[in-house]
């Protein structure tokens, strides 16, 4: 909600309720037992979620090699502290663990975010207009990214 209420374009308008918010997290679950869906959190010593990020997998045959970064999100009090690029790299971290090799992911142009990509390594892909609305109902439009991830070797056994 702190995310949103910052204007960060996640999908959700400004409003979001924690009621709205909670059903959104708990709608997630079935990916997650299938596995389908990685999350990760962060939290601080008191428990309260600093940031998250999600990677979804590619379930068609074609598209198993390559997963998609979803939401990631970093509370307002947390920014500037190094949270996002930890999450991140968890992420990529994993992907590559489980043979992914190519990663994807789209934010609002012109986005801090946008410039948190791009210092991450992504690569631009292109940008689409008009995409989707920002927190305050506007429509924005989003640049898609994308990361080549090397292969992990294969254990050699002995």
């Amino acid at each position: 909600m702190d995310v949103v209420d910052g204007g960060s374009s996640l999908g959700f308008l400004h409003g979001l309720t924690r009621d709205e918010a909670i059903a959104w997290w708990n709608d997630l679950a079935p990916a997650v037992a299938d596995g389908s869906l990685a999350v990760w959190a962060a939290a601080d010593p008191s428990g309260r979620c600093l940031g998250t990020i999600s990677l979804g997998f590619g379930t068609m045959p074609n598209g198993r090699h390559r997963a998609e970064v979803r939401k990631l999100m970093v509370h307002s009090a947390a920014r500037g502290q190094g949270l996002g690029r930890t999450l991140l790299a968890a992420a990529e971290r994993t992907a590559a663990e489980r043979g992914i090799t190519l990663l994807v992911l789209d934010t609002e142009t012109g986005s801090p975010a946008e410039r948190f990509y791009r210092a991450a390594h992504w690569q631009q892909a292109g940008t689409i207009p008009d995409y989707a609305a920002d927190p305050a109902g506007v429509l924005r439009p989003t640049t898609l990214f994308y990361k080549h991830l090397a292969r992990q070797a294969a254990p050699v056994a002995s």
